[in-house]
């Protein structure tokens, strides 16, 4: 694994997803404050980043006008009944201010998909930098986090979940989804491992 050649993609690490206040809070905010998964993720970026290997955010927004919305799954209809919560300039839509700077010193990629790979530009993005392998943190891992690896290995990416950078509603949906990502990618690492593998 090439730092050259290597990318962090940091997936919906917004208030909307891991905050109390956010949409999906009700459902995700508790667990993700007790896996601890936030500091881990910071730390990892901020490793990432000295190394000079991108750490690119996506956030799930919707434009005025729905942009690519397409209501063909019950939790895009329900983000759509609710769409104004999800505005680019909405306070839910922000990245959490834990990796604000973060973002603000990288890249940040809107879409209105559930893979952060989806109805953008970044893999052309990437592509273009030279990109073959993707280190995936974010929430929740059973949705974007799970859709975005399987679609970047759909794309010819070489993909690594980091285990202990991605968080979801439960241990058992945890320990699930990470199942097959190891099956479904080029396997899961530790945010240790992907640093001494840099």
């Amino acid at each position: 694994m090439s730092s050259e050649r290597s990318a962090v993609l940091a997936l919906h690490w917004q208030v909307n997803v891991v905050r109390p206040e956010g949409f999906f809070g009700p459902m995700l905010a508790a667990p993700v404050a007790a896996s601890g998964v936030v500091g881990r993720a910071v730390t990892f970026h901020e490793q990432m980043l000295a190394a000079g290997v991108p750490v690119i955010f996506t956030r799930f927004t919707v434009p005025e006008g729905e942009g690519a919305l397409v209501r063909n799954t019950g939790f895009m209809r329900a983000v759509a009944e609710s769409q104004a919560a999800f505005r680019p300039d909405s306070p839910g839509a922000q990245i959490i201010p834990e990796m604000a700077g973060q973002a603000a010193a990288g890249l940040v990629f809107d879409n209105q998909r559930l893979s952060g790979l989806a109805g953008s530009a970044l893999p052309d993005w990437l592509h273009g930098h030279g990109i073959d392998t993707l280190l995936i943190t974010g929430v929740a891992t059973h949705l974007t986090v799970e859709q975005t690896a399987r679609h970047g290995t759909d794309l010819g990416f070489y993909v690594h979940p980091i285990t202990d950078c991605v968080a979801t509603v439960s241990e058992q949906v945890q320990e699930a989804a990470l199942a097959n990502l190891e099956l479904t990618t080029e396997g899961c690492l530790f945010a240790k491992q992907a640093v001494e593998r840099r």
